[in-house]
């Protein structure tokens, strides 16, 4: 294998957004393909056993094993790295392994964790409950109360974990406040962007030490497979991520590793569009007058308003919608729905609506959601690449039929 010519990454990381989107992390075989290869092959040949050893050991560049490597995810990985900001990048199945990796991978017994209380139910899980299993212990706070992060840590404090903008809320925190406490304490800042993607934010920018997606999301973007990635420097990939990674195989298949390169290639297209989108749909469900609360970071009455536009270059795909009438409004608004689909995905080409008491937050304790502040009558609406009037008029004739 050979790099492309000006693969190298002083280069690379001087090409514009759109350009890095398209071609960076680009590695051509001696055929000369324009197409990124998929290389379906779990291992690889070596043409002595010499070799073998030496690539074992780190002494010789190349693959051993696709659970380790695969030319195919290291293509994506570079890719995601470049786009970034970030030192190095390691591929995983799904979002949540690499959530997963991101935080089992540097804790052990006896080490405390700080959280945002508001997360995606499976985020939570990993906090609340599979951490504490290995002796962990965790604490969840506002994450939107700066002092709330410094009050929490402890001596033994690891790692903070956030999300922002988080799942469902859209809760913002200001991620260069809470890195600062962090790093004054030695510990380190894990963030979901799955919401902001990397196009809208760059937490690495503002202090971040490990960034994780849920691939899945706005990467692919159009609902075709399941993927995540792990972002960070270097020396945490190497020496913290890699040997948790290796030894228990969370690892991206090198078809979906091709499918997330061809949606990277259109990220920025997509993503603008759907904030543009959301713009127009947020205003037009707000001028409705029917909805308790329309949330949506880029308008002006949302409540962490400046904080959101200054981490953030647009307002996301996302508006969190809250209905009167509890869980029965909301089903019967769903039910309504022509173009919008019921599902629990975000960051879809196509417009996606669900009700996260019942499904992406359903494992949250009723007390939990309510603190939170989803509510039964509450819905999240992932804006897609339709027509902003068509979408607006599905909304309309649904809460004609449905919103009582």
């Amino acid at each position: 294998m050979k790099r492309t010519t000006g693969q190298d990454r002083k280069k690379t990381s001087q090409w514009r957004l759109q350009t890095q989107l398209v071609r960076g992390g680009t590695y051509r075989s001696e055929l000369g393909e324009t197409n990124e290869a998929m290389f379906m092959s779990s291992g690889f040949a070596y043409d002595c056993a010499e070799d073998a050893a030496a690539r074992f050991t780190g002494e010789q560049d190349g693959y051993t094993y696709s659970r380790l490597r695969n030319p195919t995810l290291a293509m994506f990985e570079d890719r995601m790295a470049l786009i970034e900001g970030a030192e190095a990048a390691r591929s995983t199945a799904s979002g949540m392994a690499a959530v997963t990796a991101a935080m089992l991978s540097q804790v052990k017994a006896g080490d405390h964790v700080v959280s945002g209380r508001a997360l995606f139910g499976s985020c939570r899980y990993v906090v609340e409950t599979l951490l504490p299993r290995f002796g962990v212990e965790t604490t969840l706070i506002d994450a939107r109360d700066v002092t709330a992060w410094k009050e929490a840590v402890r001596p033994n404090t690891t790692a903070f974990f956030l999300e922002t903008p988080a799942n469902p809320t859209l809760d913002v925190v200001d991620l260069q406040a809470v890195s600062d406490i962090a790093h004054e304490n030695d510990i380190t800042v894990v963030v979901d962007n799955v919401f902001a993607t990397p196009y809208l934010q760059k937490p690495m920018e503002m202090g971040a030490d490990v960034v994780v997606y849920s691939a899945t999301k706005h990467i692919d973007g159009q609902g075709r497979c399941l993927g995540g990635c792990v972002l960070s420097s270097e020396s945490f990939l190497e020496e913290t991520l890699l040997p948790f990674m290796r030894n228990t195989g969370p690892t991206l298949s090198p078809f979906n590793a091709w499918v997330l390169l061809k949606g990277l290639e259109t990220l920025d297209m997509r993503v603008e569009r759907m904030c543009n989108n959301a713009a127009r749909v947020a205003d037009a469900l707000a001028d409705l007058g029917v909805f308790t609360r329309v949330s949506y970071p880029g308008r002006k009455d949302f409540p962490q308003y400046d904080l959101a536009m200054k981490q953030m270059s647009m307002g996301g795909s996302v508006i969190a919608l809250e209905v009167d009438g509890g869980r029965e409004a909301a089903f019967r608004l769903l039910n309504a729905l022509d173009i919008i689909d019921i599902s629990n995905n975000v960051g879809d080409a196509k417009s996606l609506m669900t009700h996260p008491a019942s499904t992406t937050h359903q494992s949250v304790a009723p007390e939990a959601r309510l603190e939170l502040g989803i509510t039964e009558g509450m819905l999240r609406l992932s804006v897609g690449l339709e027509h902003p009037d068509d979408l607006i008029e599905d909304m309309i004739q649904a809460v004609e039929r449905a919103v009582k």
